[in-house]
């Protein structure tokens, strides 16, 4: 932040009153009008449905550039991290604000494989959901109970963050994997500690005791590919749930479960499932593009292709032009042919010479090739937002914790403008027509 002995200001007049509002310059160039004591100053307020042009905080955790498709954690670049890294190195990075030695990441990983567990307790909850109950919903309550179970936390919640974080991120893919199990009415596999954190994930998800899993390399080397990209992305719907429950003083754990409930949204995190909805819906109906494009361009139809277009991104999503290559690697490496994967290739194909999603930039996003990975993997279409759920972990607690760090927070307290009905006189029921 732009620390200037002569700070900017903007002016904004009022009725013929003049207000001098200071501006925040970020260490990349955004640039922000501080409205903190417009009410105060002015009696107004501003209206931003949808926050698209407010700010909710300051953050030194991920850099986003929409315009020019830039996407950074803790500075360094998602290419870099996403190539080099293993998922759990870039959730230590968003945690801690460094990339850690080799010391650090294997007294990290000690911790992931020392709480891999859940309680035996905790797994008498599975028995209770209906047989057909969403993952996210059971993801969302075991998070949310595992505050009575390790209820240390509620002392000093920044002390012991390392404890608190590692047990969440190496539960919550327990607790994914034995979803999956209870779903499907196998038995639990339980984690290993001789695999890494993605392989000991895909073990529990798919052993079983008539066929044993073999873990693949290749598998785990692109899924934690896939958690990195998801791992943050800056002040989104479910980050923002975090920040907010959590800025009421409640646990990291109820924090996170607000996040789970609002990942859970088709307009969030279940774009994924949505995009392979679409391009099923195009093999049924004879792989007809034409049809579809065309839909999607008829101001009068509601229909929308899905895995196409960024609230933020106005130009090719980064994360999408490395999990295309990805998803090429993987079905090639696999010897998997996917009829959806050449349907999403002829829709970017056509989309990305097509004036109308030009203008419009609408370009495919993360979103559009993650679910053909998952299907190759073995992963079922009802987990998808649960994959998404456990990428995105490190990046809510690293923003939990920046939250609580910082001396200013207050409670999300968002104002409202009124346009209701004035007062009116109240009637006893026998005078009301």
């Amino acid at each position: 932040m732009n620390k200037d002995t002569h700070p900017q200001t903007a002016t904004l007049t009022i009725n013929g009153k003049s207000y001098e509002l200071p501006i925040i310059i970020g260490s990349e160039g955004d640039k922000a009008i501080d409205i903190s004591r417009l009410l105060q100053q002015t009696g107004y307020i501003t209206l931003d449905t949808g926050y698209k042009n407010t700010g909710s905080c300051t953050s030194t955790i991920t850099y986003l550039d929409g315009q020019e498709g830039i996407l950074r954690y803790r500075g360094y670049a998602i290419e870099e991290l996403a190539e080099k890294c293993s998922f759990v190195e870039v959730a230590y990075l968003l945690i801690h604000n460094k990339l850690p030695n080799r010391q650090e990441l294997e007294e990290f990983k000690g911790l992931l494989e020392r709480f891999a567990l859940l309680h035996e307790d905790m797994i008498h909850f599975f028995d209770h959901f209906p047989p057909n109950a969403p993952p996210m919903s059971i993801l969302s309550v075991m998070v949310n109970a595992l505050c009575n179970y390790y209820p240390e936390m509620s002392d000093d919640p920044l002390k012991n963050i390392d404890l608190t974080a590692t047990r969440l991120i190496s539960k919550i893919r327990t607790i994914a994997a034995f979803s999956y199990k209870k779903n499907l009415g196998h038995p639990l596999v339980y984690p290993r500690y001789d695999l890494c954190y993605c392989g000991n994930f895909l073990n529990m998800m798919f052993d079983k005791p008539v066929r044993p899993y073999t873990v693949r390399p290749e598998i785990v080397a692109v899924l934690n590919k896939l958690l990195i990209l998801h791992a943050d992305h800056e002040q989104n719907c479910s980050t923002s749930a975090v920040r907010l429950v959590g800025s009421a003083g409640v646990n990291l754990y109820a924090s996170i479960s607000a996040g789970i409930n609002a990942l859970w949204g088709p307009l969030h995190g279940g774009a994924n499932e949505a995009v392979i909805d679409l391009l099923e819906l195009i093999y049924a109906d004879d792989c007809n593009y034409e049809k579809y494009i065309a839909k999607a361009k008829d101001k009068n139809d509601p229909f929308r292709l899905s895995g196409f277009g960024h609230r933020v991104y106005r130009t090719y999503d980064p994360r999408g032009t490395i999990i295309k290559k990805a998803c090429d690697d993987l079905l090639a490496t696999l010897n998997v042919s996917d009829p959806l994967l050449d349907i999403a290739k002829k829709l970017e194909e056509i989309a990305l010479k097509d004036e109308y999603f030009i203008e419009r930039n609408l370009y495919p996003n993360v979103d559009f090739y993650s679910g053909i990975i998952y299907r190759a993997i073995g992963i079922p279409t009802n987990m998808f937002t649960v994959m998404f759920a456990l990428g995105r972990l490190p990046g809510w607690i690293a923003q939990w914790k920046e939250m609580r760090e910082d001396q200013g927070t207050k409670i999300g307290r968002p104002r409202q403008v009124y346009i209701g009905e004035t007062f009116r006189e109240f009637k006893p029921i026998d005078e009301r027509d």
